[in-house]
């Protein structure tokens, strides 16, 4: 139910609605990029949105190692997860008083505080799946999750959706304010339904006791779990191969919005809907990678998943035309759900017994938060130094040739260790 609650972030903020309402009131007239100012600094508005995601990310990867270390000393993760979440979904609605120019340091600000929010209450929650699914069920379970975030997700947005194409409808003057509300809504609905998550998990599964400093024994945790990352080759394999395929796959995700207004000219409600299609798709996605893994294994059925992202990276590289961009994003939204689900469950399956499953868990997320931040700000970069989002495009290619190399080896190394 949390992925209930928090997918829609992902939906209506980063991926459908906030990206579009972004655009419109920052671009130039003709629709076009234009450099605008942030706090007397002088960039490119399609640039601006993508370093804005690479500090939210940034921000979540430095705090959330000492806050995992923490909360597993403690046995507070629970709480830590409930800070996070409160503090993405009223930024979320914070969001709701970016109206023009004039607030635009405070809708990219609240833009970056949701972000921080929602990467630093994934980390608890993802810790908590070896605690509530023994191995065999994992993957399922990890599956059911992400379904879960997209059927929710899919719900909301509908209804933003026809906020947007009839504002009056609803007592809003324009698509604008309908944009503002659907920010309101999602906070709200975050908030709202993390509640049944917040009343039905556990708190502090393995009974810790706290003695002392939180603060330095944090610290010790995340020195003892480090240390055991490092002398694991194959899980230290894995983080790298999920680090490279993180680089390439959250990018496209997060920047395919973009692309397709401004390289395929799609209208904001095509581009809505479909992104409300591609969610449906994900769900059909994450229930089938999760049937491949008990069929050839979670390694290989990564790689297929990673080989059939390099074929749409380079697809999109070459897409002009609307009708091929949608053929390619449809494959999209079959592996996106796959993908995510089985590396999240892959790992848990890799974890040593222990009981420090934040911690662990937060050098996974890192590792996936460090991987959007330079993967969206080299896109960014690029973008502003070529002038154009193609060689962006092309460029995340090698990610995902790299993330396959690497899970082959891993493969191979597993195979001779006869595990």
């Amino acid at each position: 139910m949390y992925d209930w609650a928090n997918s829609v972030y992902s939906l209506v903020i980063t991926s459908a609605i906030f990206p579009v309402y972004y655009q419109k009131i920052t671009s130039a007239p003709d629709g076009s990029q234009q450099v605008i100012s942030f706090f007397g600094w002088h960039v490119d508005n399609v640039s601006l949105q993508s370093y804005a995601l690479s500090v939210a990310f940034l921000i979540a990867a430095l705090i959330s190692p000492l806050l995992s270390g923490i909360a597993d000393y403690s046995g507070k993760k629970k709480l830590f997860m409930k800070i996070f979440s409160y503090l993405g979904a009223f930024s979320c609605i914070t969001l709701g008083f970016f109206y023009d120019m004039d607030t635009l340091e405070i809708g990219v600000i609240a833009f970056i505080l949701a972000g921080i929010g929602y990467t630093g209450s994934i980390v608890f929650y993802n810790a908590y799946l070896p605690e509530i699914a023994p191995p065999e069920m994992q993957d399922k379970v990890s599956a059911k999750g992400f379904a879960y975030g997209y059927v929710g997700s899919v719900i909301l947005l509908l209804v933003n959706l026809m906020m947007l194409l009839y504002p009056e409808k609803f007592f809003l003057h324009d698509s604008g304010q309908a944009a503002r509300a659907s920010f309101v809504m999602t906070g709200l609905w975050w908030m709202g339904f993390a509640r049944i998550t917040f009343a039905r998990l556990p708190d502090n599964v393995f009974k810790k006791k706290a003695h002392g400093s939180y603060l330095m024994n944090g610290y010790r945790e995340v020195a003892k779990v480090f240390k055991q990352v490092l002398t694991l080759r194959a899980l230290s394999l894995f983080l790298l191969a999920f680090f490279t395929l993180s680089m390439g796959l959250q990018t496209v995700m997060y920047m395919a919005p973009t692309f397709a207004e401004k390289e395929v000219d799609m209208s904001t409600d095509m581009l809505i809907l479909l992104v409300l299609i591609l969610q449906i798709l994900a769900i059909a996605g994450a229930y089938f990678f999760s049937w491949l893994s008990a069929k050839i294994g979670n390694l290989r059925a990564l790689m297929t998943a990673v080989f059939i992202w390099s074929m749409v990276v380079l697809a999109v590289y070459f897409t002009t035309e609307i009708t091929t961009f949608l053929i390619v994003a449809a494959v999209v939204g079959f592996i996106m759900g796959g993908s995510q689900s089985l590396a999240r469950s892959s790992y848990s399956k890799m974890l040593p017994d222990t009981t420090d499953h934040a911690l662990f868990f937060s050098f996974y997320d890192i590792t996936e938060k460090v991987a959007i931040v330079l993967g969206t700000f080299a896109f960014g970069y690029i973008n502003e130094v070529m002038g154009g989002m193609r060689s962006s495009i092309l460029f995340l290619l090698s990610f995902f040739v790299l993330a396959f190399l690497i899970f082959y080896g891993l493969n191979y190394h597993l195979k001779r260790a006869g595990t």
